[in-house]
């Protein structure tokens, strides 16, 4: 009899189970402090109850931990210095989206030579996660794949669903059942009302298939997610201005969601250029400062160098400090920004 099922697939490699890893790789009760406050504390960004502006900082993707330390050594100087009027938080992302194929990120590829390591991806995405916690930096992430929550999710203050997935049902489901606020980017053909839908439904109770902390599949049942906000990342045109801002506010208030708009400085807003993103950042400033409240929050991608390059698989050829994805601005230019909000603020 021929088989009619797995036809496709070439093998099944057994993966360590959450609960295995978080005993491994556990959470002390200070990197525990740094998650909850976190969350805590954009929660009331959302709700206007704290009025600092949030940022977003970070590498487009993380493929060098000892990089990403080193940046959130850094970051960990500067957020003291402006936690008065900005509330500063560690992009640290693992997972990247292809629209064809590529490199996904250090999880599932984390010696970036196709070995597929996907056990070792989840221990060094762990580890830097808490690492960076231990720092008091709150961290934040796009979350891709939905079984990556039950590995990692109890290390993020923070996350977005993708312009690509913001439509599926699977990460809405997902999403209402997350731990902590999630952004919800718009399409990538710059349209609001897959974002908009995907702030309902994640809002809502789901019941869903997915795994526990054992490994095991199971019907997942959540109880809905209030803290769903759009995040607004261009598409044909860039959709920073203050006529797209207030485009996205009057649909937010017909629909009776968070008047909490953030804005990603970075993708089709800056043309996918990273000098682009300074002026996004100033312009989406300015609104901030005329007055335009449910602006609540900005996002940049930002490495140590600035630029990007391409990854060819030899890691001996790879660049300190600069992207391998999209483009970054560097540690410098991201301070300057910073303190430059801080100083007009």
């Amino acid at each position: 009899m021929k088989q009619t099922h797995d036809v496709n697939v070439k093998e099944f490699k057994p993966l360590i189970s959450p609960a295995a890893i978080k005993e491994e790789l556990p959470i002390t009760d200070a990197v525990a402090k740094t998650v909850i406050d976190g969350r805590h504390d954009i929660e009331n960004i959302l709700h206007k109850k704290d009025t600092r502006l949030l940022v977003i900082a970070g590498p487009c993707s993380i493929h060098d931990t000892d990089a990403a330390l080193e940046y959130a050594g850094k970051m960990k100087q500067l957020r003291k210095e402006v936690k008065g009027k900005i509330n500063l938080i560690m992009r640290v992302y693992f997972e990247k989206p292809r629209t064809t194929v590529g490199w996904k990120g250090l999880i599932n590829d984390p010696f970036l030579d196709a070995s597929y390591n996907i056990d070792e991806g989840l221990r060094k995405a762990r580890s830097l996660l808490i690492e960076i916690n231990k720092m008091g930096i709150p961290t934040a992430t796009e979350i891709l794949d939905p079984i990556i929550p039950q590995y990692i999710a109890g290390l993020l203050t923070w996350v977005a669903i993708g312009a690509r997935t913001t439509e599926s049902q699977t990460h809405r489901e997902m999403a209402s059942g997350l731990s902590m606020p999630v952004g919800f980017k718009n399409s990538t053909d710059g349209s609001l009302s897959a974002a908009i839908n995907a702030m309902t439904a994640a809002g809502a109770p789901q019941h869903f298939l997915g795994i526990d902390s054992q490994g095991y599949s199971c019907v997942v049942s959540t109880k809905g997610n209030p803290f769903g906000h759009i995040v607004l990342r261009g598409g044909p045109h860039p959709n920073y201005d203050p006529i797209s801002v207030g485009r996205v506010q009057e649909e937010l208030k017909k629909k009776n969601l968070l008047d909490a708009v953030m804005i990603d400085c970075s993708h089709d807003n800056s043309g996918q250029k990273f000098k682009g993103q300074s002026f996004v950042f100033k312009s989406v400033l300015d609104q901030r400062i005329q007055g335009n409240t449910s602006i609540i929050g900005l996002m940049l991608e930002s490495n140590l160098c600035e630029g990007s390059q391409k990854c060819q698989g030899d890691r001996a050829a790879i660049k300190y400090g600069v992207s391998i994805t999209d483009e970054c601005i560097s540690w410098e230019t991201t301070k300057g920004l910073i303190r430059c909000a801080y100083d007009r603020l």
